[in-house]
């Protein structure tokens, strides 16, 4: 027997411009946090490229659940947490500029999400459906970003 829980691995990317971060409403259906605010992300595969896995994960969660390319993202903080009790997840974020030339963002996954939407700091810390955590991870974002 197992000692030590096995761990999913989560990505997410808090994509800025110009004053707003490209938020998404998860699916209510979503087993984790359904129908609250999120950044994009999603599970590391056991398929990922060996080298730069992470960040290869996170480029293609992006391009999976909202249509574009993210260049240059840098790395803001990890956290824990478990849910449905016996799954640990181990989550990453990192931060990046958007730039309009990777595309313009859409729903790919409409299992996964019901809405995309810009968002000011301002917005997400106002919004009800925005857990704690989401609003953590932005002012952390901003904290690094803009050097606060």
């Amino acid at each position: 027997m197992n000692a030590y829980p096995l761990f999913i691995i989560n990505v997410e990317a808090a994509i800025y411009n110009r004053g707003k971060w490209l938020i998404i409403k998860r699916s209510e259906q979503e087993a984790h946090a359904g129908g609250l605010l999120s950044l994009v992300g999603g599970k590391v595969e056991h398929s990922e490229i060996e080298i730069d896995i992470i960040e290869n994960a996170l480029k293609r969660e992006v391009m999976e659940k909202v249509g574009i390319v993210i260049n240059n993202p840098v790395y803001i903080y990890s956290n824990y947490f478990t849910f449905d009790a016996d799954k640990h997840v181990v989550n990453i974020v990192f931060a990046c500029l958007y730039q309009e030339e990777n595309g313009r963002p859409i729903i790919n996954s409409k299992e996964e999400i019901d809405k995309i939407k810009w968002m000011s700091s301002e917005e997400i810390n106002q919004n009800s459906n925005a857990p704690i955590y989401l609003k953590e991870s932005i002012q952390r974002c901003e904290n690094r970003m803009f050097h606060i």
